[in-house]
């Protein structure tokens, strides 16, 4: 017989990134009194990683619980950004609605789309919150319009269109269900979730069944599932079976050592779970998203969706420039290796391959930003390493045809800069889907473009709208081939000689182009240290100093000025490299150098290519 479980609602917060998500589960948290008075909170306390700190974005789902009048919430908040979006669609198994949260001002944007479709598809309730209305632009009733009609669109039901809007400014920590009226306090968001989302059921009789849709990965227990008790309850030291949908052999009989529920940001240890709970389970070392932990005696697993593929892949290789191993302490393959397949554990929409070469990794993901953050990641924890440029992953059809993956990209700008960049995207092989009127005059523009078309593209879509752009895209299938395209018109400066760089050799070199390295800097032969102005490749000796004669005292140097050098961050400088560049990264430094540092050989292979 199936039960509800009155006293818990399980719910995922939804959005676009940047729509508030992370800020408005903070003040939940704080207004349900998880945190004691007078406690010092960091502000959006569920970002955890330092890098989703700086960069103000949420790469991991997490999740939380706070007690309202009785009732126990379980919250999992979810990342924004189409690169983690197969954290998205896998945490929404766990829960039986989903809050929307839409910026009062931008309204519905492409990301909206993506993680409605996904709650929609598996029918959960919504609650749409319409966050930052003390925006002094905000335009609350016009988005309401838009959600309603983005419902429509994407096929909701009756039920779900008739779905509660609440009107809340998350920074100021108020709700309300009117748009004129600022509210108090988060009190109406509450009881919206309550009175809305449905209480789990299950049948509390039936053999156990838990799906788990999340790993989480502790130095010193291992790999934790979590996951939602459908059926049954869950107890520690239970005797359970792994089963998987997707692969029907698997079975194995494990045992249950510790089991966990979510209270505020806490893991608290439990004895037993029953319907409806959200537990982490730790001790099971084969755990996998998407298994089901079952009953013995009554072995069924759960369907869910497969994780999207990825369509993007790097090249990890150890550092073999004359400079390497100064900087990073985990230099060598096996550091890099271990450390590859150890994000495995975590990250589902990962691939990581071994090539014929030991000192070689092929590493698959979801997009460039997906790739970054790890990278970033990995040069954070002290690793040394070296990247070649990101490359799609192609397809064939029955036919024989060469596919590839496609974006729509959705882009906002202001008037005057729309010429430049439908004019850049037309040359990456991107079609113009449409063009209309976007709020505060700004124009709209709905392209269609191979994913490659986009690698690189965003420093140039910064430099040619002035910062004023916003660019947002999402996978959308595989396509016929589309041709070459000619990625970079610029070629590089190489540096000709090792040794350090001085003013003299740094004066002549900027007439060629702009430097990325000052004076007093460490280079090598075969090290990228500019842009050129021209279509090739220049070698220059940025180490010559003058020849001293008798009437020229070494003093006349300091006279020379210097343009300052283009500082590259570290997407810029994978957006720049080509495809014969390295990008050298360690703890300390991002240098580009080509594949091939000899100057001869490198020109006998350009002859025979």
């Amino acid at each position: 017989m199936k039960q509800k479980r009155d006293n818990i609602r399980n719910v995922a917060i939804i959005a676009h990134v940047d729509h508030g998500k992370t800020t408005l589960v903070d003040e939940l948290l704080k207004q349900s009194g998880v945190f004691r008075a007078g406690q010092e909170v960091a502000e959006r306390v569920m970002d955890s990683n330092d890098l989703e700190r700086e960069r103000g974005i949420t790469i991991l789902s997490k999740n939380t619980a706070v007690t309202y009048q009785g009732y126990k919430i379980n919250i999992v908040d979810t990342p924004g950004h189409a690169d983690f979006g197969g954290e998205v669609e896998r945490v929404l198994k766990m829960v039986n609605g989903v809050i929307l949260v839409v910026d009062a001002f931008e309204g519905p944007m492409p990301q909206t789309r993506f993680v409605l479709s996904k709650a929609l598809e598996l029918n959960l309730a919504v609650v749409v919150c319409i966050n930052k209305i003390d925006r002094p632009e905000a335009r609350p009733k016009e988005v309401v319009d838009e959600v309603l009609e983005l419902l429509m669109d994407l096929d909701a039901n009756d039920e779900q269109l008739e779905c509660p809007f609440v009107f809340a400014s998350a920074k100021r920590g108020v709700a309300s269900l009117n748009p004129d009226d600022p509210g108090k306090d988060m009190t109406p968001l509450f009881e919206t979730i309550i009175h809305s989302i449905p209480a789990p059921e299950g049948d509390p009789d039936a053999g156990t069944q838990v799906l788990i849709s999340t790993i989480d990965y502790n130095e010193y227990v291992g790999r934790i599932g979590v996951g939602k008790v459908d059926n049954g309850k869950i107890a520690v030291n239970q005797e359970v079976v792994i089963v998987n949908h997707h692969e029907p052999d698997k079975q194995k009989k494990v045992k249950v050592s510790k089991l966990y529920e979510f209270d505020g940001l806490n893991k608290v240890e439990v004895k037993e779970a029953e319907i409806g709970s959200i537990v982490a389970i730790s001790g099971i070392t084969d755990i996998h998203i998407g298994d089901t932990l079952c009953s013995p005696d009554a072995v069924a697993p759960i369907p869910f969706q497969k994780i999207s593929e990825p369509t993007i892949a790097m090249h990890f290789v150890v550092n073999d420039s004359p400079l390497a191993g100064m900087e990073g302490k985990y230099v060598t393959s096996r550091h890099i290796r271990d450390r590859l397949f150890r994000e495995l554990n975590t990250d589902v929409s990962l691939r990581v391959e071994e090539t014929e070469s030991t000192d070689s990794f092929k590493v698959s993901g979801r997009g460039e930003l997906h790739l970054s953050v790890l990278i970033e990641t990995m040069r954070r924890e002290g690793y040394e390493f070296a990247v070649s440029k990101a490359e799609v992953l192609y397809k064939t059809d029955e036919q024989g045809h060469k596919l590839e993956p496609m974006e729509l990209a959705y882009i906002d700008v202001p008037e005057e800069f729309s010429g430049v960049v439908i004019e850049k995207l037309s040359q990456r092989r991107g079609e113009l889907l449409n063009m209309g009127q976007a709020t505060g005059g700004y124009t709209r523009l709905e392209f269609s473009i191979p994913s490659r078309g986009l690698i690189g593209y965003r420093g140039d879509f910064m430099t040619d709208t002035k910062g004023n752009g916003i660019l947002n895209t999402i996978f959308n299938g595989y396509e016929p081939f589309k041709g070459e395209i000619n990625y970079r018109h610029q070629g590089s400066l190489i540096a000709f000689e090792a040794g350090e760089a001085v003013t003299y050799g740094l004066f002549n070199a900027q007439e060629r182009g702009a430097l990325f390295i000052g004076p007093g800097e460490k280079v090598y032969s075969g090290m990228v240290i500019g842009e050129s102005g021209k279509g090739e490749d220049i070698e220059i000796n940025v180490c010559k100093t003058k020849h001293l004669t008798n009437t020229r005292s070494s003093s006349a140097d300091e006279a020379l000025h210097l343009t300052p050098k283009k500082e590259m961050s570290l997407e810029q400088c994978l957006d720049f490299i080509d495809t014969d560049e390295y990008l050298e990264v360690t703890p300390k430094s991002l240098r580009i150098r080509k594949k091939i540092l000899d100057p001869t050989l490198r020109k006998r292979a350009a002859m025979r290519k």
